[in-house]
């Protein structure tokens, strides 16, 4: 317990086992491997276990949100820190720690640049420990704490798209007004948000997520082609599906959100930034917050669904849910109505029956 030393192989592990528990979304992994490498150069970022801070200091997340194939969209890391530095002049008060939203690709270095820069330390507590589309499931279940006053703060976009954002609100109208935000950016903001104690991320937030998602990418990382992803199933305790050409891939980028579905071998799967549903023959075989996870077949690295292409060989994994670091939000049956809207299939039936 305490810092963890982080360097390049922590770095790269961390981003390559992000991308697998990123199931499809949690931002690209070249984005990743490119600002944890910038973080690692500009200073000395701190990864802390939670038991470093008591439980009445505050501690604030860092995001992206954003649809990641959007064309237009223009995030570079001074954006990070000009929405934090929004935030903390906006809070008036002393933080103590950061935290990222979700684990993913990128979004498991969220944070890390900032902390270089500031000094803050990251705290192994991501919101979930999986990626999700929402910015509601990525903020620890404030949505049912009554009275919670939520603020937002972003930052994003090239030239005359350039936004900057500060406002307070219900959680709900907040994300919603972050979301749009990222559209008129471009597709993509930094976004600092949700001052909370300790206490409570302990309560409803990931502890030891980040340090799971470092043990998944080393484990890959020794690996490569079938070897790799069988390694990394077994240290999930999941079980790989099927291993198929991809065919029938489409994808939309709407609402700042990428929508689609694929194909794979006998599999059906649909995507809203995260894979949501896998079937065969109208059989479900499983259902987000399972994590589903599709592999470049050849190379045994992680395929994120904005980036499938038909003809490719992939291999499709599943872990069921049980088996993940999960949010309390996973739990909270009307977070995932947005989905079933999103992706026009049941998901609230089979995840909570």
């Amino acid at each position: 317990m305490g810092t963890i030393t982080l360097d390049e192989p922590k770095m790269e592990a961390a981003v390559w086992g992000g991308a697998v528990l990123g199931g499809g979304g949690g931002g690209p992994i070249e984005e990743g491997i490119q600002l944890g490498r910038l973080a690692l150069e500009v200073g000395e970022p701190k990864l802390i276990t939670i038991d470093e801070l008591l439980d009445d200091e505050w501690v604030v997340t860092v995001s992206a949100v954003g649809a990641p194939a959007a064309a237009e969209q223009y995030v570079k890391p001074m954006h990070y820190i000009r929405a934090l530095q929004l935030l903390l002049d906006k809070l008036g008060r002393p933080i103590s720690g950061l935290i990222t939203n979700e684990n993913g690709a990128s979004t498991t270095v969220n944070g890390w640049f900032q902390s270089a820069v500031t000094g803050l330390p990251v705290l192994d507590a991501p919101c979930n420990g999986r990626a999700h589309p929402t910015g509601s499931m990525g903020s620890m279940n404030l949505t049912e704490l009554e009275g919670y006053v939520s603020t937002q703060t972003a930052a994003g976009g090239l030239g005359s798209r350039y936004i900057e954002l500060c406002a307070s609100g219900s959680l709900e109208n907040m994300a919603q007004m972050v979301r749009r935000a990222s559209v008129d950016a471009g597709g993509m903001v930094a976004v600092a948000r949700n001052p909370v104690q300790v206490s409570y991320v302990k309560q409803n937030g990931c502890p030891g997520a980040i340090q799971q998602a470092i043990r998944i990418g080393e484990t890959m990382l020794a690996h490569t082609g079938e070897k790799a992803i069988e390694a990394v199933t077994e240290l999930l305790q999941g079980r790989i599906i099927e291993v198929g050409t991809v065919s029938n891939f489409s994808l939309n980028t709407t609402g700042g959100f990428d929508v689609g579905r694929a194909d794979i071998g006998s599999l059906e799967l649909t995507f809203w930034n995260e894979y949501m549903t896998l079937e065969s023959n109208g059989e479900r075989l499983a259902t987000f917050p399972d994590l589903i996870m599709a592999f470049d077949a050849e190379s045994g690295r992680p395929l994120e669904s904005a980036k499938m292409a038909n003809g490719q060989k992939a291999a499709v994994i599943a872990v069921p849910k049980e088996q993940l670091l999960l949010s309390s939000t996973m739990r909270n049956r009307k977070l995932f109505e947005p989905v079933e809207e999103a992706i026009g299939k049941q998901v609230i039936s089979y995840v909570f029956s």
